[in-house]
């Protein structure tokens, strides 16, 4: 609530102004007066939000940009370079999914998916290489973003990013990030986390050995469901410069009323996420027990293979359920179309619930992939309205669908 936020110097107000200025005045030439000269590079009222997202994951530098994708743009091309390779979950995120195959294969980075809960697994899949693993960041010429960053040299390239999402979107599952910093930093590599479903007040990767943190503010931290943005939270200084390049050379920023928005939405983070954590347990609680249920996926529940390690390194299991209907994909869309009180709609995150149809939806750029999704799963993010509200909502629209239909109707 504080860090970054505190009353403003000039007049006492407790929120952050916004600031809309695109250039600021200078005391002769180089002379800044504050450190700002043009917005793209740097903003006042996106200063005090990156200071608070450094703060809330234990970094030394937080940058915000425009989405969570270009936030995971900028990290990927300040660490590899053509030739390298990344794993990435085998239940990605379909946005990353997306770059990955679309976007930075053209670019000649290679990937593999692999589930990062089997560790046996992760570690057949690294590839030996000369990497410069992560300390080899040096800082990139010119410190105010005049020229780019050195790349890394050698010409076969081995792992050189373990991309983690725990929990992942949308199956849930959950990935030891202290065991796989181990694994990649043996290796030469570095582990990114995308901490968007945990959030930091749950989760806190840097503090068990990740090397940099991704977030679509655009969710939790934003909460209310009105901005977009992303944010890349790292400790190193010389990963951190070299972010801070991208950020600035390709412009992916966000505007100071979109950091605005983010910063008020962290102000009420914690209260928010205690209340999505404990409508999602009672959401999945009552799912496990209906008889239209075949299959409850909440790291919360002591029936999920990844519980006791989600127990040791988060301190609540979140506000996302995902479930699989007996009746198959129909009976997943038909249940989404009949909630009441859960909207269907795309995104998570916000202070009201969503329910939707990743298959067919958030998830529709994996269709035919390895990462595929379930048919007949449905995705829910549980809001903060009343427990036994959200619980009757999804119990009648179960019950619904689960009956058999009149004749004639």
């Amino acid at each position: 609530m504080h860090a970054g936020q505190e009353p403003d110097p000039a007049t006492g107000a407790v929120v952050v102004p916004i600031h809309p200025a695109s250039t600021f005045a200078q005391d002769g030439i180089g002379g800044l007066r504050a450190g700002f000269e043009y917005a793209r590079s740097g903003n006042p009222t996106r200063a005090a939000l990156e200071t608070s997202l450094a703060a809330l994951e234990g970094g030394r530098f937080g940058l915000a940009f425009a989405s969570g994708l270009a936030a995971e743009d900028a990290l990927v091309r300040a660490v590899c370079r053509p030739g390298d390779h990344v794993l990435i979950p085998l239940d990605a995120y379909g946005g990353t999914f997306r770059l990955f195959h679309r976007v930075y294969a053209e670019w000649g980075l290679e990937y593999t998916p692999v589930d990062l809960s089997d560790l046996d697994a992760v570690k057949a899949a690294l590839r030996p290489g000369p990497g410069d693993g992560p300390a080899g960041f040096g800082p990139a010429s010119g410190a105010g973003g005049a020229g780019p960053p050195s790349g890394a040299g050698g010409t076969e390239r081995g792992t050189r990013l373990i991309w983690c999402e725990t929990p992942t979107n949308p199956l849930l599952s959950i990935a030891n990030v202290a065991a796989l910093a181990e694994l990649a930093h043996a290796a030469g590599a570095l582990l990114a986390v995308d901490n968007t479903l945990a959030s930091p007040y749950l989760q806190r990767p840097l503090a068990l050995g990740a090397d940099a943190v991704v977030h679509s503010t655009t969710k939790y931290l934003g909460g209310h469901s009105d901005v977009v943005g992303g944010a890349v939270v790292v400790d190193d200084p010389g990963l951190g410069e070299r972010v801070r390049f991208f950020q600035n050379a390709t412009g992916a920023v966000p505007g100071p009323f979109d950091a605005w928005l983010v910063l008020r939405g962290i102000k009420t983070l914690a209260i928010r996420m205690d209340r999505h954590c404990a409508n999602a347990a009672a959401v999945a609680d009552m799912l496990a027990g209906h008889p239209g249920v075949a299959e409850v996926r909440y790291p919360g529940l002591s029936s999920h293979p990844g519980h006791e390690v989600a127990a040791g390194q988060m301190r609540g299991f979140g506000g996302m359920v995902s479930f699989r209907p007996h009746g198959g994909a129909n009976a997943a869309a038909e249940i989404c179309r009949r909630t009441r009180l859960f909207t269907l709609a795309e995104s998570l995150g916000g202070v009201e619930s969503l329910i939707e149809h990743p298959g067919r939806m958030t998830h529709a750029s994996v269709a035919g992939s390895p990462l595929a999704v379930p048919d007949d799963l449905v995705r829910l993010s549980v809001g903060i309205e009343l427990a036994d509200d959200l619980v009757a909502d999804l119990r009648q629209a179960l019950d619904a669908t689960a009956a058999p239909t009149a004749p004639g109707a």
